[in-house]
């Protein structure tokens, strides 16, 4: 018979979900109060991603191994399969149908998940020695990084393929690899850039000579105004022009940022920055509670990186410092998709740490169990 432990719980991360609650509610508050509809859409999706989440917490996936790898390689065969048979959206195949149901998939957000585990489960497996990972394993690592990075970027969604490179390698500079590699690997970066730009798609070759070369877009320009309106301490829903008059365009989504800027002021931004900052600090000291867990240090470094990429280049669009790509700004803009694959990013995290010591859900030798 299934039972829970209770005493699993002591080793619950609360700190986790006391930081992140504040940022999602302060999220539907701006989403409800300029589309209801929408509004009742977020508390959905809530209520899915807390129901996801409990059921992610309670998989034992460090205990069987193959279920990260054959999860790691069924999101290469989805990414496949959209190169061949996925949708497509202004020019974009990215989304597979569900049948009978009328949804749509996107096998790159699960694949941000997949990859977390494979490093992490690889890491684990065989740790870095005193002087860093050398050629072979480094090479090892990037054929697992660089196998989605390449479905991902035809499918084209440069972004998203960004994103998985910058955490995947971020997250090996973390962990250990030796300098020369990295070396060597810049003066590649170098040489074969003209390369890289060349097979660029031509709508994100233009996109990059904009951005260098011309004034900032309309949207970027309304985002710009709605962030220097707020002023010190922000305006009223009724006097918030660029958002209640649809000056700035998908207020709710990924520039919902200069709306809240518009709505709570410069105190507002300021204190939005402090929850991010104490979340992504909290989640990177999580990697310093057993040294000798490389699970536990990938998967915080992982997850801590992609909550400072996605916050950092969606702020840097909003305000015309880098390039209009489509990035959320985590558990703050609407969507769905977004919302879920962090609450499993953090259910995985809590179950390290909850399961760490290796006690089993009704496992009745719990209180001889130490650290």
């Amino acid at each position: 018979m299934f039972s829970f432990n209770k005493k699993i719980l002591a080793y619950f991360d609360f700190a986790l979900l006391l930081l992140t609650i504040p940022i999602i509610l302060l999220s539907w508050h701006l989403i409800n109060e300029n589309n209801s509809f929408l509004g009742d859409k977020v508390l959905v999706y809530m209520f899915i991603g807390f129901l996801v989440f409990i059921v992610v917490f309670l998989i034992p996936m460090q205990q069987v191994p193959w279920l990260i790898i054959s999860f790691y390689w069924l999101n290469i065969l989805l990414l496949l399969i959209v190169e061949f048979f996925g949708s497509t959206r202004l020019g974009a195949q990215r989304w597979l149908e569900i049948p009978f149901v009328h949804f749509t998939f996107q096998p790159s957000e699960t694949m941000k998940i997949a990859l977390i585990l494979m490093l992490a489960y690889l890491i684990n497996k065989n740790p870095p020695k005193k002087n860093g990972y050398g050629i072979f394993q480094f090479l090892k690592f990037s054929f697992f990084i660089l196998l989605p990075f390449v479905f991902v970027l035809k499918q084209p969604d440069l972004g998203t393929s960004l994103v998985l490179l910058l955490m995947s390698y971020g997250v090996l500079f973390l962990i250990g690899v030796n300098y020369k590699i990295w070396l060597i690997l810049l003066v590649a970066i170098g040489f074969l850039s003209p390369i890289l730009y060349a097979n660029l798609h031509d709508y994100q070759k233009k996109r990059i000579i904009d951005f260098i070369s011309k004034d900032p877009d309309y949207q970027v320009q309304q985002s710009i105004i709605a962030i220097g309106s707020g002023g010190i301490l922000g305006k009223d829903k009724q006097e918030a022009t660029q958002a209640m008059y649809q000056f700035l365009p998908i207020a709710t989504s990924d520039f919902i940022f200069p709306y809240f800027a518009e709505r709570f002021g410069f105190i507002g931004v300021i204190g939005l920055f402090i929850l991010y900052g104490m979340l992504i600090f909290h989640i990177f000291s999580l990697s310093r509670e057993d040294k000798k867990d490389y699970f536990l240090k990938v998967v915080s470094y992982c997850v801590g990186l992609l909550i400072f990429i996605y916050f950092s280049v969606n702020i840097a669009m909003t305000i015309g410092l880098a390039p209009v790509v489509g990035i959320p700004l985590p558990f703050f803009s609407y969507g769905g998709t977004s919302f879920i694959t962090f609450m499993v990013l953090f259910a995985i995290l809590e179950n390290i740490l909850a399961f760490k010591y290796k006690f089993v859900y009704n496992h009745s030798s719990f209180l001889n169990q130490g650290p």
